[in-house]
C-alpha cells in the first residue's frame, strides 16, 4: 500500500506594518529620483518659474483632495493657529522648488544632490537658534565631519572654480530652514494643515509670477509634464503613507537612496560625470548625516512629523 506523505500548507508571507512602511518609503524616493530626471529634461528648455507653477497646481489639487479626506474636513485643514507662519512655509518651498530645478539644469543631478545631502546638518545647526534645542558635541561633531564633505564636493582648490554650485547651496539652505519652520509650525499646527499649506500657499505665491514665464510646450513635454505632475502626487500619496507607519527618524534616511538614485540617473542618462572628490565627500555626508539624524532620535527630539518633502520634490 503506496504511503503519501503529508505536504504542509504554504505559509503566505505576511509584511509588518514596519517592512510596508519602509517599502512606501523606498518606492516613494525612488518616484521623486525619476522626477528629478524629468525636472532636469524640462529645465533645460523651460523657465524653472513655469515648470514649477504647472507642477503646484497639480500639487495644489492633490493637498486639497487630501485635506477634504482629513479629521474636521477642508475647512479645519485650512485653519491654522499660526497662518504667517504656514504662509512663510509654503512660500519658501515653491521657491526653493526653482531654485532645484534650476540646479538640476546648469549644475547637474549628481552635483546638486551631493550637496542637498547636507540638509540635515543645516537643519541641526538652525535648530538652535530658532527652537531652542541643544545639540551636543557628537552632533556638532557629525556637522564638523560633513562640512568637510561638503568641501570635498565643491573643491574649492581647483584651478578653475565652478561658482554655479552656490545655487545648490542656496537651494540647501532654504529647504532646510523650511524644514526648520515646519518643525515649529507643527508645536501648533496639525500635520493635515501644514500639508496643506505646503501645497496651497506654494501654488498661491508662484501663480502672481509664473504666468509672465509661460512658454509654448511641445506635445511630447506636455506628456513629460504631465508625467512630472502625476509622480509628484503618487510619491507624496506613498510617503503619507509611509508616515502613517514609520517614526520620522525611519523615513528620513531614505533620502539618501534617492541621492544615489538620482546621481545614477545623471551619469547614466545625462551624461554627467562624478568625479572621485564627488563621490567620497558624498559618502562622508551621508554618514554624517544619517549619524546626525540617529543622535537626534536618541535624544528624543525626533517625533512622528508632517510629511516632509526632500528637497525638489514636488
Amino acid at each position: 500500500m503506496q504511503q503519501t506523505l503529508a505536504v504542509p500548507p504554504k505559509t503566505a508571507l505576511r509584511m509588518t506594518p514596519r517592512s510596508t512602511g519602509l517599502l512606501f518609503a523606498l518606492t516613494a524616493v525612488g518616484i521623486f529620483a525619476i522626477q528629478d530626471g524629468i525636472s532636469k529634461h524640462l529645465g533645460t528648455a523651460y523657465p524653472p518659474i513655469f515648470i514649477t507653477m504647472i507642477r503646484y497646481w497639480a500639487f495644489a489639487g492633490f493637498v486639497v483632495a487630501v485635506a477634504s479626506r482629513s479629521a474636521g474636513g477642508l475647512k479645519s485643514a485650512a485653519t491654522p493657529n499660526r497662518p504667517w507662519l504656514q504662509v512663510a512655509r509654503g512660500v519658501l518651498l515653491v521657491a526653493q522648488i526653482v531654485v532645484s530645478i534650476f540646479s538640476f539644469s546648469r549644475v547637474g543631478l549628481a552635483a546638486t544632490h551631493t550637496i542637498f545631502a547636507a540638509t540635515p546638518l543645516i537643519v541641526a545647526c538652525l535648530s538652535v537658534p530658532l527652537l531652542g534645542e541643544k545639540v551636543g558635541w557628537r552632533r556638532w561633531a557629525a556637522i564638523g565631519v560633513g562640512f568637510v564633505g561638503i568641501l570635498m564636493i565643491v573643491n574649492p582648490l581647483q584651478a578653475r572654480f565652478d561658482s554655479r554650485i552656490v545655487i545648490p547651496i542656496i537651494g540647501t539652505a532654504m529647504f532646510a530652514l523650511y524644514s526648520v519652520l515646519t518643525r515649529l509650525a507643527s508645536r501648533t499646527d496639525r500635520a493635515e494643515t501644514a500639508f496643506f499649506y505646503t501645497g496651497f500657499a506654494g501654488a498661491v505665491a508662484i501663480s502672481f509670477i509664473g504666468p509672465f514665464y509661460w512658454s509654448h510646450i511641445t506635445p511630447v513635454d506636455w506628456i513629460w509634464m504631465l508625467v512630472l505632475c502625476i509622480t509628484g502626487m503618487s510619491g507624496h500619496y506613498l510617503l503619507i503613507r509611509a508616515y502613517s507607519l514609520l517614526d520620522a527618524v525611519a523615513v528620513q534616511p531614505m533620502f539618501y537612496v534617492q541621492t544615489v538614485l538620482v546621481c545614477i540617473i545623471g551619469v547614466l542618462l545625462f551624461d554627467e560625470v562624478m568625479t572621485a572628490n564627488m563621490v567620497v565627500g558624498c559618502a562622508i555626508v551621508i554618514g554624517a548625516g544619517i549619524f546626525t539624524i540617529w543622535r537626534e532620535a536618541r535624544a528624543g527630539r525626533t517625533q512622528p512629523r508632517p510629511p516632509i518633502e526632500p528637497p525638489g520634490a514636488l
